[in-house]
């Protein structure tokens, strides 16, 4: 396993080893991921044909250490889509490197997904929202990013991307779209918004919410943004669901 805090970047061939071993554990081919935000692995119970492999059992795969995150990787088939489940994801504050917290990104991609659906927990900005509302993002703020830290740092790999990635569609327009029409058909409010990731673990203090606000953020966490940002080639849609930040 590739250990906590390490500055190196993960090879290629770790990223093949992976794979193959996944591909020969299961006979799954999933075209759709989910990652599973904070206490959000229920998800993965909606599918049928389930496989179900613990992070600590995959080789290089980081190990979930937050509670809420069940921490395994979960196949199965929704309506006739193979997909596979993210039960816990991973953060820069467990002492793991960008490159690690984006791992299984890669992994999906080498696997033959071509659409992810991120989730996550998040504080409320907006004054509007209210405690569990759900928000589709439409764009996010990477502070993280604007100080260096980014899983695209170091030397880039074209078998995952461009050295530029755009960023200005990085979630599918097409899917949110979609998700809007399908929470409206089955009469649920569904908000839409900018998510803003910060490090953490620490919450914002008042003086950084009201900052955060300012620059526009609807919601704020500690996740989601580095795997959106980790292949050129997506389409990507995330939702949030939460709390809501003291502003004032």
């Amino acid at each position: 396993m590739l250990s906590k805090g390490s500055s190196c970047c993960c090879s290629f061939d770790d990223y093949k080893l992976t794979t193959e071993w996944l591909q020969n554990q299961t006979r799954h081919q999933p075209k759709v991921a989910v990652i599973c935000g904070s206490g959000l692995g229920l998800l993965a119970e909606a599918a049928t044909d389930k496989q179900t492999f613990r992070y600590q059992d995959i080789p290089n795969f980081p190990v979930s250490t937050v509670p809420g995150h069940e921490g395994c990787l979960v196949f199965g088939t929704i309506e006739e889509t193979p997909c596979v489940f993210m039960k816990g994801h991973f953060h820069l504050y467990e002492g793991y490197s960008l490159c690690q917290v984006t791992f299984p990104v890669r992994i999906f991609k080498l696997l033959g997904v071509d659409s992810v659906l991120v989730t996550n927990a998040s504080g409320g900005i907006c004054p509007d929202f209210k405690v569990g509302d759900i928000m589709v993002i439409r764009d996010h703020i990477n502070l993280p990013g604007f100080a260096g830290q980014h899983p695209l740092c170091g030397p880039n790999d074209e078998r995952f991307g461009t050295r530029f990635p755009c960023m200005s569609d990085a979630y599918s327009k097409e899917l949110r779209t979609l998700a809007l029409d399908v929470a409206s058909d089955l009469g649920c409010s569904v908000r839409t918004g900018v998510y803003c990731m910060v490090s953490g673990p620490n919450f914002e203090t008042i003086a950084e919410a009201r900052m955060l606000l300012t620059l526009g953020c609807d919601c704020v966490g500690f996740s989601v943004v580095s795997p959106s940002s980790n292949i050129s080639e997506r389409p990507w849609l995330s939702f949030c669901s939460g709390d809501q930040r003291p502003h004032v």
